[in-house]
Formats: structure tokens, sequence, C-alpha cells
């Protein structure tokens, strides 16, 4: 009995282990932080520009696609009720209502048709609902309602002695709850009684609707009704629902669809059978669980007026959200649907349902961890485990591999299958009905993948990091012979290899690129490239559908894909937008399935979501400018008109130009890209950001154009022109004066250059004049010290001169006296003194030196140069060597040298020879040149 009950505990810990949740439309969540006013919102409409207004506590609400803006209630009083119409947004509120409508500068103003006509109201007075008919305008407060004709400006009042709970328009009737008295009827102005059945009277009404041409009335806690009795169908699901909740708000949808707004349950969505479609609260998506309004958009998507928010939800979107709450499932790795169940691998374990159903799933046992791949090969469901390979069959799971890390598994021949694992490839095979692991491929032992088999024994497999590997294994499948890795081709993280249409595929950021045998190299192919665009690039991951022939491929606001034509060979690129943000999944790992007719499966962190790729009915969306605002340098703020061209001063030269398209679900993301023509020539790069700001523009004509695209570019293009005025500084009296006064300044400053010229040339003249004057003198000075020196020297040389001539004239006389005195002896003996003295007289070097120092002053160191010429030439050949440089004959030179003018012939042959010269040379002229 223990062991029983240890059973049951883990059956109900691990073999029920389920997920409860719900595939919803996409909820786009508006909190106050949001649209910057007060929490609770009483009453949602929509104008002709696709704009919505909600009436919020602290006023009124505007969202035009992009962004929210707010309008305080003129009395500083809750905003009750709003209705859009035509041009004019009406609203009610405590002690007042009117209008709203957009001036040129593109805000709402408001009108007060209380004080325009002076209509008296009841004390403490507040308005809680508005409807048109037929060119009149119904404010309803809880004692009257006013009926207001749009064209006229005339008033009629409907008084009510009890409280007036709601106001209703019915085909083309207007109805009201008079609490106590029951349903009444407006005809021409006048209230008349509809029914007065009690639960109708008791009970507040908070939808009125036809169906068969019969009146049926929702309560806040009654149900549904006729004028007459309950209207509760047999296993009725929505009036089951409504008989259990406090029902605030309700619409019913052009689809005749229900919404149904309760307070702190939540909204229901139903079937107009009571069928119901899902329910919404606060745990499944809502910002709150109290739905104080309900209304339906020109798209048919809902909006809700909540206690804490607003709330859109995507009806009619083709994408569908389900969302793991409570963190049991993970993220999504793959999925399968597979003899009519949908199977999830996550990284929490396998995870199944049947599908469709409002079944939740289940947890398939002993599957617990890291799922990476479903596969179905020859119709059987093979699950790639982190623990290994499994075969899934009805929700239950067979191990037929324990090698740990099964990326995926492969048909390879009709009894043999291949699998990729973490350490490389394995061979599965069917023995006696069951699937058992044959052997490893050895001799290749990298993580396998991404893995292909190809003909003719041939194997890719790609890695991320060390690229694609082509290998040739033997005819068993039991050894690698061959491989080779593709050096060409770029590799590259979040890169894939599939098997589409017969051809190895391989994808990355750079585009796709098929294998060519013939070339034996992968070759890119422009047409499958078309579904990674490079610029909205996230994943090389592509992955090819085995039911329709689709090639998949995943960008930042597309999933794009080709599919073959049906009435041609060609294929068809298809760009389905999806904003990233709703597939947020695990990078390299996006996967999709498609699970019935045209609806895909893809996985996200935190579940799934559903998209039907089928067509649709496109709505024409346009872009335009909400708001310019024009900045000066102090700062200070201005709108300008939106309608026609405008002229601004230099210093408001700084624009904000917002803009927005009415686009309002969540499943799309909104672009924009401008350009200023003026400023720039080239379009911004698309951005999410719906505004820009121009600083600091100089002057000129400008034309701002600005576009925009969801999912694809939308078709106008949203223009506004100004100019911006030169400055004072810069105006064209400005640059004429500033021609004057440089013409002025120019011709005042020539005359001042031209006087400063003459004055610094008359001053550089006059200092050049003294200058050469004290130069004159100094030259002066110095040519009268070398006179003065020179005189000295000739004074000196005089002097020296005259003293030796002195000493020459006493010689001379001593020597003629001691020549007299021999002479007077007489006798032989002094006849030969006179002889001997006259020879030695006749030698005397003295002459030769005064004649050397007189010839060398003449003749500056001439005898120096012969000397360095012939170092071999003795004093007398330099002492025939002066006289020759004298010019002077040999006859003249003998009695110079006391010999004879043959001697002296003789002595020019020598010095001839010691100077080397030629035979034709002539010696007076070499000397004469030296």
């Amino acid at each position: 009995m223990k062991a029983f009950r240890i059973y049951v505990i883990i059956f109900l810990l691990f073999g029920l282990q389920w997920v409860y949740t719900q595939e919803l439309p996409l909820i786009n969540q508006f909190f106050p932080e949001d649209y910057n006013a007060e929490s609770q919102n009483w009453s949602i409409s929509q104008g002709t520009n696709g704009y919505i207004y909600v009436a919020n506590n602290i006023g009124l609400l505007e969202f035009n696609g992009a962004r929210w803006n707010v309008y305080p209630t003129p009395n500083q009083t809750i905003m009750r009720s709003v209705k859009a119409f035509e041009d004019k947004v009406f609203t009610g509120f405590y002690m007042d209502f009117g209008f709203w409508k957009r001036d040129a500068y593109g805000s709402l103003q408001y009108t007060s048709l209380v004080k325009q006509h002076n209509i008296s109201l009841l004390d403490d007075e507040q308005f809680w609902n508005i409807i048109e008919l037929d060119g009149w305008v119904l404010f309803q407060s809880l004692q009257r309602i006013y009926i207001y004709n749009l064209e006229t400006g005339l008033t009629k009042v409907i008084n009510s002695q009890n409280t007036i709970t709601k106001l209703f328009k019915v085909d083309d009737s207007i109805y009201f709850q008079e609490i106590g008295k029951g349903i009444f009827k407006i005809e021409k102005g006048i209230a008349k009684l509809e029914t007065a059945y009690d639960i109708l009277k008791d009970n507040i009404v908070v939808l009125i609707y036809k169906e068969n041409n019969e009146l049926i009335f929702l309560t806040d806690s009654k149900g549904f009704h006729t004028k007459s009795k309950p209207y509760l169908f047999e296993n009725n699901e929505t009036s089951n629902y409504a008989l259990g909740k406090t029902v605030y708000s309700a619409s019913k949808l052009n689809n005749g669809n229900f919404i149904i707004g309760t307070i702190s349950n939540g909204m229901l969505y139903s079937k107009a059978d009571g069928t119901i479609l899902f329910k919404l609260n606060q745990k499944n998506g809502l910002s709150n669980n109290t739905v104080l309004s309900t209304f339906e958009d020109s798209d048919d998507n809902v909006w809700l007026g909540l206690d804490n928010g607003i709330n859109e939800i995507d009806i009619t979107s083709s994408t569908k959200i389900f969302k793991d709450i409570n963190g049991t499932l993970g993220t999504v790795y793959t999925a399968s649907y597979y003899n009519g169940n949908l199977y999830l691998g996550t990284n929490q374990g396998l995870f199944y349902k049947k599908y469709p159903s409002n079944e939740d799933f289940q947890f398939i046992k002993d599957t617990q961890g890291q799922v990476w791949s479903l596969d179905i090969v020859q119709g059987e469901l093979f699950c790639g485990h982190n623990r290994g390979t499994y075969l899934v069959k009805n929700g239950t799971v067979k191990k037929i591999s324990s090698v740990q890390g099964t990326w995926g598994v492969k048909e390879l021949t009709k009894n043999k299958l291949l699998q990729g694992n973490y350490d490389g490839l394995y061979v599965l095979k069917k023995i006696n009905g069951t699937w058992e692991l044959l052997n490893k491929i050895k001799g290749f032992d990298i993580s396998s993948k991404f893995f292909e088999v190809h003909h003719n024994h041939t194997i890719f497999v790609n890695h991320e990091y060390k690229g694609i590997c082509k290998l040739t294994v033997d005819k068993e499948y039991t050894k690698v012979i061959a491989q080779k890795i593709d050096t060409i081709i770029t590799k590259g993280i979040h890169s894939s290899l599939v098997k589409y249409q017969n051809n190895i595929l391989y994808a990355y950021k750079g585009g796709v690129y098929r294998y060519l045998d013939k070339a034996h190299q992968f070759i890119k192919d422009t047409l499958l490239s078309k579904i990674i665009k490079e610029e909205e690039f996230i994943t090389g991951r592509i992955v090819a559908e085995r039911n329709t022939n689709r090639l998949f491929g995943f960008s930042k606001e597309h999933i794009n894909y080709i599919k073959p034509d049906k009435f041609s060979s060609n294929s068809i690129i298809v760009n389905k937008g999806l904003a990233k943000g709703l597939r947020e999944g695990a990078v390299g790992y996006e996967n999709i399935e498609k699970i019935q007719d045209e609806k895909y499966l893809m996985g996200t962190l935190n579940g799934y979501i559903i998209t039907d790729l089928k067509s649709q009915k496109e709505k024409t969306y346009t872009i335009s400018i909400n708001t310019i605002e024009n900045y000066s340098l102090n700062h200070k703020s201005k709108l300008l008109k939106l309608d026609t061209p405008i002229n601004l001063s230099s210093k408001e030269n700084n624009l904000k130009f917002l803009y927005s398209i009415p686009y309002l679900s969540k499943d799309l993301n909104q672009k924009y890209q401008y350009k200023l023509d003026g400023y720039t020539t080239e379009w911004s790069e698309w951005m999410d950001k719906s505004d820009v700001l121009f600083e600091n523009l100089p002057f000129g004509d400008y034309t701002f154009q600005v576009r925009g695209k969801i999912g694809g570019i939308i078709s106008n293009t949203a223009i506004f022109s100004f100019s911006i005025e030169r400055a004072w500084y810069i105006s064209n009296w400005a640059i004429g004066s500033y021609v004057v006064l440089v013409f002025l300044f120019s011709v005042f400053m020539d005359r001042l250059y031209k006087r400063s010229y003459r004055k610094q040339k008359e001053a550089l003249l006059e200092k050049q004049q003294n200058e050469f004057q004290l130069k004159t003198l100094a030259n002066e000075k110095e040519l009268m010290e070398i006179k003065n020196m020179q005189l000295k020297q000739d004074v000196e040389s005089k002097n020296r001169e005259l003293g030796i001539s002195t000493m020459s004239i006493i010689k001379k006389n001593e020597l003629l006296g001691t020549i007299k005195n021999e002479i007077g002896k007489g006798d032989e003996k002094s006849i030969k003194n006179v002889i001997k003295i006259i020879d030695k007289n006749l030698n005397n070097t003295d002459d030769w030196q005064m004649f050397k120092e007189a010839f060398n002053n003449a003749d500056k160191d001439f005898i120096k140069k012969v000397k360095s010429m012939h170092d071999n030439l003795t004093p007398n050949d330099l002492r025939l060597c002066a006289y020759l440089r004298l010019n002077l004959s040999s006859k003249e030179i003998a009695p110079l040298l006391n010999i004879s003018p043959r001697s002296v012939e003789v002595k020019r042959y020598r010095l001839r020879k010691k100077m080397n010269l030629p035979h034709d040379a002539n010696l007076t002229n070499y000397i004469l040149e030296i």
C-alpha cells in the first residue's frame, strides 16, 4: 500500500505534468506611464483618421499609432465619455460636455456646447455615455439625456425620475435603461417604455443587441434576457460565464462574436452561439482584471479600457501566441505535428497534446533535459535529445540510442538512418522491425549539428567554427575514406546546412549557396539568397519544410520563404511581416513547423507563436505629420501650422517633426524614413523613432519628407515645406551696407597705408642717408688711417733706404779712400790689393739682398713660387730667375752677376734643364707667366 502511494506521487509529479495555457491573440499593453495619465479609462472611440480616443480620469487621450497625447479636462475633472464623429471628438465630464477639434497646428481645441448654447445643467451632473445618430449627438448623464443637433445646434432634453444607467444604439434606434422602470426607446426626441420586465428593471443592463429581430439584453449579473424571459440556451458557455461574474461592459462585434468585460475577472471572447474562444485576465496577458469599457476599432480589433491601463487585443491578426506563464515548457527548440498530436521539444524535455484542441500540454515521461530535434523519417518520429535518441509514438518514447547529444536524424537507406551527435556521425539500422544503434562512422569526431546525405556515399557536415566538411564514406557506412574542408566558402556563426529539392544548401550572412556536383564547390544562388536579407540579418538558419516544399529564412522584421509556383516552373518569394520581438527565440535554433492548413508554429523563449501565411487583404495606411515644434535660440517652443508653407526667422531654425502611421496592432513594427531637401539629398536609415529634430538649420528653402513601412512601404509620403530667412546681419541691405563699409574702409585704409608708406619711405630714406653718411665718414676715416699707415710705412721705407744709401755711400767712400791710399803707394802690391778690393766689393751680397728686397716688394712671393715649383734651384739660379723676370737680356745680366754674357747663356741653359723645359719652350716667357 505504501509503495502504491509512492508510485501515485511520482505519477502525479512526473507522469501527469501539463502546461495550462491558451493560444491567444496578441495583446498590446499600455500602462499609465506609457500614456502619461491616470490609470482608469472609462470610454474608447476612434476617429476617421484612425486615431484612438480614450476618456481618462485626467482628460482626453489620443493615440495616433506612435505616441499618446494628453488633453486635460478643461475643468480638471474626470472625463467619463468620448465619441469621435467626422472631424470632432465629443466628450462628457463633470458639469460639461462639448467637442474637440483639431486646429491648424495639429492640436485639439475644446469647445463647450454647454457654454456655447447656454444649456442649464442639473447640480452635480456627469456625462457617462455619448452616441451619434443621423446628425444628432446624445449626451447621457445619470439624470438626463441631452440631444444635440449638429447642423442647427438645437438641444432637446429627456428627463428621468430615476437613474439612467447606460445609453445603447441598436441598428437605427436609441435605447436606455431607467432603474426601477425598465428599458426605454427614444422616438422623435421622446422616451417611450419598451419593456418593464422585472429583471430588466432591477438589474443593470450592460449590452443590448438584436438577434432574429428580437432584442437581447445582457445584465451585469443575471445573464442574457429577452423582453420578457431569460435568454439561456442549453449548455451555453457564455451565458453560464456571465451568470457567475459581475459584468461591467460588453460589445457585440461585427463578426457576431462577443466581448464581455467584468469586474475583477478580466474579459471573455466568445462566438455568437455562446462558445467561448478564450478568456483573458491579468494572469495570461491583461494589464488589469477590471474592464471598464470595450470598443471595436475599424480593423475589427478590440480595445479595453481598464481600471489600470489600456489594452488592444489583435482579434483579427493572423498571429496567435502561446505563452508559458509558469515556465514549465521553457524555450521551444523544435516542434512537430505528427499523427494528430503537436509535439514540442524544449530545454525542459518533450511535451505534447492533441491538436487542434483545448487540451493542455503534457510532459512525456523520461524526456527531462534538452531536446534538439524532432524529425519525421520514413513515417516515424525521432527525438534528438541531449541523452540520446528516442522513437516517439502516441505520447510515449522509446530510447534507441544512448549516445550523448543527438542533433538530428536523416534517412540513409531504406533500413538505415544517419544521426549526428556531439562527437560525430552514427548509423541506426532497423532489425526485426526495431531501430537499433549499429555503429559509429570512424575517422570523424567533429560535432555534427548540421549534416546532409548526398549521393555516392557523400556526407556534408557544417560546423560553425570549422566550416563545411565533405566526407566520403565506404559502402557499409563504417568509416571515412576521405574528407575535405571547403576553404573557399566563408564560415560563419549561426550558419546552417539543409537539403532542399535534392540540392545541398549552405546559408550564412552572405547569402545562400548551392553545391554544384560538376564544379565540386558551393556557388551563390541569387534567388534563394533573397530569403536572407543582409540589412535585416539575425541568423543564417534556413528551414526546408517537408510538406509544402517551402524554404524559410528569418530576418528582423519578416519571415521570408520561397515556394514553387503552381502555374509555372518558377518560384515565388514571399515576405511575411512579423515583428522580431514576437518570435524571440534561441538564435541559431529558429524553427518553423506546419500544423494546419497555412498555419505555422515557431518556437520562442517562453512558448511559441502561430501565424497564418495565407494571403490576406491588406488595409491601406497613410503616414501624416502630426505636429511641428519650433525652437528658438532661447529654447522657447511653439507649434507651426501644418496646412501651409511657412517662413521662419533665423532665430527659429530648430524644428522637430512628429509623425505617425495609425497602425494600432502589435504584430508588425512601424518604421520611418525621412529626408530634408535643401539640407540633405539622401533618405535616412529606417528607424523606430517617430520624430526627428533638426538643429541650427542655415537659411534657405526646405522640404521635409517622411515615409513609413509596416511590413512593406506604405503608399504616401507626408510633406511639409518651409523657409528660414537670413539673419539680419546677412540680409540684402546688410550685405549692401557691408559692401559700402568695406569700400569706405578700403579707401580709408588705402590712404592710411599710403600715408604710412610715405612716412616710412621718408624715414627709411633719411635713415639710409644717415647710415650712408655715417658709413662714408667711417670709410673716409678708415681710408685716412690706411693712407696714414701707408705714409708711415713709406717714411719708414724711405728712412731705411736713406740709411742704406748712406751706409752704401760711406762704404763706397771708404772703398774709394782705400783705393786712393793703395794707388798712392804706387807699387805693384798696392795695385793687386786694389784689384782684390774691387773684386771683393763686386761680389758683395749686400747689393743682392737690397735688390732681392726691392724685387719682392715689386713682385711679391715670386721667389717662393719658383722654389715651390722647382725645389732643386740654387740661390744663384733664383737670382737669375729674378733678373729674367725683369725681362733683362744676357748682356744686361752679365755685369750684375760679374760674369761674361756667354757664362749667362750657360747658366740659362742649366736653368732650363733643372726646370725640365721642352726644347722649343722660351725660358723668359715661362718665368714671366709664373
